[in-house]
């Protein structure tokens, strides 16, 4: 069957609103954890997680970091104006660069309220090192599912990262029924976030601690980072009938040469990724890298991964294994003078998907009929439908703050 025509209300489940955990643990590492593998399930917290893993492998994890990315403006006239910033609307999409830019910057976003607000600039004052901070923002269009807003501030010395970082609130899910408390700020990011431009934590790297990392280096499990910046479409629900009728979200991915060279080093020994964000990335690598491999001259503009392009001719049909694709990509940025990869993947993985990379899935329980319940289906064919339904019976945490699971993948569905 051709993922298009699946129906997504075969993965649904009832998930009751009293499962959905409204904040996390104390501590992170005593999050439970369900481990999946050739139909057996234990139980377990994360704390002890090494135990699990295989010896010698790759443990690969998204060190995004999210940024306070609702900011509320008050008009004169008292009503409030929230701007949730989704991604760069800029020239390029380097988010590093993005972030670091000083005076203005302008930002595809989400506008609550935007029928009240007509026309001219917001305001809002604030203080930053001890001075005053003077944030506007303006109107510049109106796209087909988004607005357009220009970001300026005074001082102008400033970055955009220090400027959101004390005008703007920690993006919660629309799931997590509270307003963000100090508390947020911490717990809503893993202990390795690093590059900057995320609206939405990659929550399976939320419950790993140092001690947990320590524990996997005495196991010989090796660590490394991908970036993919988790976008708001990440939380949209799929209410097309069949899966041909749901647009998948766009996300950009950033990956080292060094890394691409790591994962070649593993070849035939397992890898490990931390949630679905570093699943789809990974995976992206490996459709870029057939593509780079049927084209070494192709654009980067065409090395993105489009919704279907995988299940689809000619890259469905290539016999090119993980190294040659991974060994094209590599020369691909020789040729292009490139250390990074930035691209963009609009990757859907459901059932009926043959994963190239990834091994191992690390993940927090998702909603009911969602893209990433497609993702974990993916991996474990119909068990997903057992596993949901053993977390339901046995007290787990559901979605971001929640607790997860660990799936060794049946790469025979």
């Amino acid at each position: 069957m051709h993922p298009k025509d699946i129906s997504i209300t075969d993965y649904t489940y009832d998930l009751p609103k009293e499962r959905i955990a409204e904040h996390p643990l104390p501590q992170r590492d005593q999050s439970k954890l369900l481990i999946w593998n050739e139909g057996n399930i234990k139980e377990d917290v994360y704390k002890n997680i090494a135990a699990y893993l295989p010896s010698d492998s790759l443990i690969v994890f998204n060190d995004t970091k999210v940024i306070p990315a609702r900011v509320h403006f008050k008009k004169a006239t008292g009503g409030v104006i929230e701007i949730f910033c989704l991604e760069p609307y800029e020239e390029g999409n380097d988010y590093s660069v993005v972030m670091h830019k000083k005076e203005s910057v302008q930002w595809k976003c989400m506008i609550g309220g935007a029928s009240k607000w007509k026309e001219g600039a917001l305001e809002k004052e604030l203080r930053i090192n001890n001075e005053e901070l003077i944030i506007k923002v303006e109107l510049v269009k109106k796209l087909s599912d988004a607005y357009v807003a220009k970001f300026s501030w005074t001082p102008s010395n400033y970055t955009f990262a220090e400027v959101i970082d004390v005008a703007g609130e920690v993006p919660l899910p629309p799931y997590i029924k509270r307003k963000p408390e100090e508390s947020d700020k911490e717990r809503y990011q893993t202990i390795f976030a690093q590059e900057e431009g995320s609206v939405a934590a990659p929550t399976a790297g939320l419950h790993f601690t140092k001690n947990i990392l320590s524990s996997l280096k005495q196991k010989n499990i090796s660590t490394e980072f991908v970036t993919l910046h988790v976008g708001a479409g990440t939380f949209k629900p799929v209410k097309a009938e069949s899966m041909e009728g749901h647009e998948m979200h766009e996300e950009w991915i950033d990956v080292s040469e060094d890394t691409i060279n790591t994962l070649l080093e593993y070849q035939g020994k397992n890898i490990i990724a931390v949630g679905t964000t570093t699943t789809r990335t990974l995976e992206s690598l490996y459709w870029m890298g057939v593509k780079s491999h049927l084209d070494p001259d192709i654009p980067i503009e065409k090395l993105s991964i489009q919704q279907w392009q995988v299940y689809e001719a000619p890259l469905k049909d290539n016999t090119i294994n993980k190294a040659e694709a991974l060994n094209a990509l590599l020369a691909w940025l020789k040729k292009n003078d490139a250390q990074r990869l930035i691209a963009p993947t609009q990757i859907l993985i459901s059932p009926g998907y043959q994963f190239r990379i990834v091994d191992i899935l690390i993940t927090n329980f998702h909603q009911p009929q969602s893209t990433l319940l497609l993702l974990v289906a993916a991996a474990i064919s119909k068990e997903w439908k057992r596993i949901y339904d053993y977390a339901l019976e046995n007290n787990f945490r559901f979605l971001s703050y929640g607790d997860g699971c660990l799936l060794f993948l049946n790469k025979e569905v």
